[in-house]
């Protein structure tokens, strides 16, 4: 019926309700199922501890009596409301699929190739943007070459998935750069439009064992001595500020930490007011790439094969589908991915889609993700994907976290016998390879042995990961994964609402009476929370599986690790 439904989810509301009462039933099905499981090892502690004693036993919280009587009574309710689902879906034309074949794990097999997302490893990324680099290259250099304690902005625009980021570490990463300044530093900006924390994060691409300075005054003075006598290009990626009092306040530190050489400013944004005011120099429009250029993405992504001979239909519908990307790379990309396991017919679907109707622009860009997305097997790899909308944009993604967050939440299932009985963490590297692949996730950073340890999320993709994961703010009652959260917020949840909350990020204090109402958790990070003990009533989660501490120094630390993480199958 699911298939169903997701075939149908153009007739509207009902069939969405639908789904979503079946989701709400199915996460209260697996909280039954990990009480049953926690209790079951419970009882296996307490024999083998040899403290089980019946009277106690009875009277206590315990009592296997009452315990089997509160999972009868839910397991009645739950039967009871799959029957009455199975009824309403007859009602709204629903029928059961079961007949089509059914994606296993086994269907992510064959997708061995990492595919570099980060230009720097690969040169055939970039295309169509050499000359728009050197100019802005010469004019960071040669602008202001006689003037002293100069600090000059230029900015680059463009709409989302021009490869203004590419085209920003195409500059920040070129030789006469690299010659020309002392220090170059990238900073993510995206949103809220923080002053302090933008002035920190330079100072931690700087100097990482600065990190922890909390006063402004402290981070500029830091800054001073640090840049004294130095020339440097800074990078702003992604900003999205109007608040012109804001971006004062900015130039005011950081003039205040400039050498007496002229250093300069890159900024990225979508938002053309957002040049007009930090634009000292001339703004770069990035414009769209060619339909041959298009062309090239989409072949390289193809056919990742140099040597490969494409048939003369391949190559007909192929130039037909790059007219169709309207000049915008991150679209060739995607599409491209998905053209390289399809046949020519299923290259010729792609170029007779409906998404083509919609005018060019950003909606038609997430249409074309949201395409790449309904090709996704099996049904898990799509969860995990929605699951990454809890990330705020920009934000640093952990690849070996990923992995431990989606076995937390139950999104990766044990292989079947055919595929080795593979451990849960190799399916996870099997789904992140596959997202990767799909272009999905970027910006990817590798460790010495070329492993992969942290990427990130276009905005676009972030976009789509909360469309398909239906979550747009913090403060829905109906969210089960909430990061970032102000304490007023938290604490306004209504009990059933806390109930459904299976992930949740904080840097707050004051934990030990909230958390009681959040029983059904099954992630805590407790990112850069001021605390040196854990509250005792964190003992009532007895579905967590995955805690995630800072460990601040005390006296009783001195020399403390800076996190541990503690995972639970």
């Amino acid at each position: 019926m699911l298939r169903d439904a997701q075939r149908l989810q153009v007739r509207g509301e009902r069939v969405e309700m639908w789904v979503k009462d079946l989701e709400d039933i199915a996460h209260e099905a697996d909280d039954v199922l990990d009480e049953y499981e926690y209790e079951l090892l419970r009882r296996k502690v307490e024999i083998q501890n040899q403290i089980k004693k019946k009277v106690l036993n009875f009277f206590s919280s315990h009592n296997p009596i009452a315990f089997r009587l509160k999972m009868a009574h839910k397991i009645k309710n739950i039967n009871a409301s799959l029957a009455n689902l199975k009824n309403e879906a007859a009602s709204i034309g629903l029928v059961d699929r079961s007949t089509l074949v059914n994606a296993t794990s086994h269907d992510i097999g064959g997708l061995d190739r990492e595919t570099v997302s980060n230009f720097d490893q690969d040169e055939k990324y970039i295309v169509g943007r050499k000359e728009v680099t050197s100019d802005i290259v010469t004019t960071l250099i040669n602008s202001g070459k006689n003037q002293e304690n100069c600090l000059s902005v230029m900015a680059i625009v463009g709409m989302g998935g021009l490869g203004k980021t590419t085209l920003a570490k195409s500059v920040y990463n070129d030789p006469e750069i690299g010659r020309h300044f002392d220090q170059k530093i990238w900073v993510c900006v995206s949103t809220p439009f923080e002053v302090k924390t933008i002035l920190s994060g330079i100072l931690e691409y700087l100097k990482p064992e600065k990190a922890g300075i909390k006063r402004k005054a402290a981070i500029c003075e830091n800054l001073q001595e640090y840049l004294k006598g130095k020339t440097y290009l800074l990078v702003l990626d992604d900003v999205w500020n109007e608040d012109l009092n804001k971006w004062d306040d900015l130039m005011s530190c950081l003039l205040n930490a400039t050498s007496t050489k002229a250093s300069r400013i890159l900024v990225t944004t979508r938002n053309v007011s957002v040049s007009s005011i930090v634009q000292t120099l001339h703004t770069c429009v990035l414009g769209k790439l060619s339909e041959d250029q298009c062309w090239r993405i989409l072949k390289y992504k193809a056919f990742p094969d140099a040597s490969a001979v494409l048939t003369e239909d391949q190559e007909r519908i192929g130039r037909e589908i790059a007219k169709k990307c309207a000049g915008v790379p991150l679209v060739a990309k995607v599409l491209g991915n998905m053209m390289r396991s399809k046949d020519t017919n299923g290259w010729r679907s792609i170029l007779e889609s409906r998404i083509w109707d919609l005018p060019e622009g950003e909606d038609r860009i997430l249409l074309v993700l949201k395409l790449s997305f309904d090709e996704l097997k099996p049904p898990s790899l799509k969860q995990c994907f929605a699951y990454c909308s809890m990330f705020v944009k920009d934000f640093p993604i952990y690849k070996d976290d990923l992995i431990n967050l989606w076995m937390a939440q139950g999104l990766l299932y044990p292989s079947p016998p055919n595929r080795h009985n593979l451990e849960m963490e190799d399916i996870g590297n099997e789904y992140f390879n596959i997202l990767l692949n799909n272009s999905f996730f970027q910006d990817v950073i590798k460790d010495n042995d070329g492993i992969i340890r942290v990427c990130k999320m276009h905005d676009l993709v972030h976009d789509l990961a909360e469309h398909v994961s239906k979550r747009k703010s913090n403060d829905s009652n109906e969210t089960r994964h909430m990061t970032h959260i102000p304490t007023s917020v938290l604490q306004g949840v209504p009990e059933r609402s806390a109930h459904k909350l299976r992930s949740l990020f904080l840097n707050i204090e004051g934990l030990g009476d909230i958390l009681p109402n959040f029983r059904g958790l099954r992630v805590l990070n407790l990112y850069k929370a001021d605390i040196e003990e854990l509250p005792i009533s964190i003992g009532k989660l007895t579905h967590l599986r995955y805690l995630d501490v800072p460990i601040q120094k005390s006296k009783h630390s001195p020399n403390p690790l800076e996190s541990f993480i503690i995972y639970k199958h």
